[in-house]
């Protein structure tokens, strides 16, 4: 079944609303929120890289605002225990039972915040719930439902009393992005509005969680020609086989670009993806997924200016609408 030329006009509506929403307390980040987005309808989950300041928590607020649904925050320290994530079995002595008792990262929206600074076995609590949705503690399953999206913050700059996320976790972030500081104007306007040190708490809802399990069954419903999938994996063969790179780009990986490329267009009011969905998503959802030659990282050599380099090397497919 493929989405109607109706239903993505509707979608794209709903879209732009969204992010118009989220950028009264983000100035000026229009793209990045854009990006945020496309994540949550993609059933993916979003890693901010940026230093301290440039508003990485205010965003993963703002987008938590927006939904009607449930959101929490897990501030990371060397201290946090798996059990203060996912929660814990406790015997109840009354009912003669053991109760599981969740923990913060049952909710719609999670903001893992400086999410580098927890230890590796309690970052590795998140490998499961973020790929299945589901959380295992004694051996029970349980669901932590739809929509469900981590928003993980990391400062690259200071990495005292931190620990780097592994690649296997780095790949279950459908993109990577940073926010950097505003431009003068945006710097100006937020200067003059200090008094509110709570921007994101402007935001009421305006989309409920049903409405966002329907949206992301509208993405996954684009049309994608074959030629354009043979680019995306032409793309990733590319990493796998460039000199400067020691690690390529996984399937999962792969498989990621391809869902977001379809939320990409029909945010844009399309019913079918095309070449530049691809080339506009790129680096943002594969580039943290390589590991670049230490060779190459010594000399500056930066991941997202390698996967940019292999996209422009090779020729997309011709343009062709469903």
């Amino acid at each position: 079944m493929t989405v109607t030329a109706e239903q993505a006009t509707w979608f794209a509506d709903a879209f732009t609303r969204l992010v118009d929403t989220v950028d009264t307390a983000i100035v000026d980040k229009k793209h990045q929120v854009r990006l945020v987005l496309m994540a949550m309808l993609s059933d993916g989950h979003v890693l901010l890289e940026d230093v301290p300041g440039t508003g990485k928590t205010v965003l993963a607020k703002s987008i938590a605002n927006t939904l009607d649904g449930t959101h929490s925050r897990i501030q990371f320290t060397p201290d946090l225990l798996p059990s203060d994530v996912t929660g814990v079995t406790i015997y109840d002595q009354g009912k003669g039972v053991f109760e599981f008792h969740r923990g913060p990262i049952f909710a719609s929206v999670v903001l893992a915040d400086e999410i580098n600074r927890a230890s590796p076995k309690t970052q590795s609590a998140l490998l499961e719930v973020m790929e299945e949705g589901v959380v295992t503690v004694d051996g029970v399953g349980h669901s932590v439902g739809r929509p469900f999206m981590v928003i993980a913050t990391q400062n690259p700059v200071e990495q005292a009393g931190t620990y780097k996320l592994p690649e296997a976790q780095l790949d279950r972030f459908l993109i990577k992005t940073s926010l950097g500081y505003p431009d003068k104007q945006s710097s100006v306007n937020l200067l003059l509005d200090a008094a509110n040190r709570s921007r994101a708490s402007r935001i009421s809802p305006i989309i409920n969680s049903d409405a966002v399990v329907t949206m992301a069954q509208m993405a996954s419903e684009v049309h994608v020609d074959p030629s354009i999938m043979e680019f995306i994996q032409d793309i990733i063969e590319g990493t796998r086989s460039h000199k400067d790179i020691a690690l390529g780009v996984s399937m999962r990986g792969a498989l990621a670009l391809a869902r977001a490329i379809k939320t990409w267009a029909i945010a844009a009011g399309r019913t079918y993806a095309t070449p530049d969905d691809v080339v506009d998503l790129a680096v943002p959802v594969l580039a943290h997924r390589i590991i670049v030659d230490p060779e190459a990282e010594f000399a500056g050599v930066r991941g997202e200016q390698l996967l940019s380099g292999i996209v422009s090397s090779i020729t997309p497919p011709a343009y062709r609408a469903a």
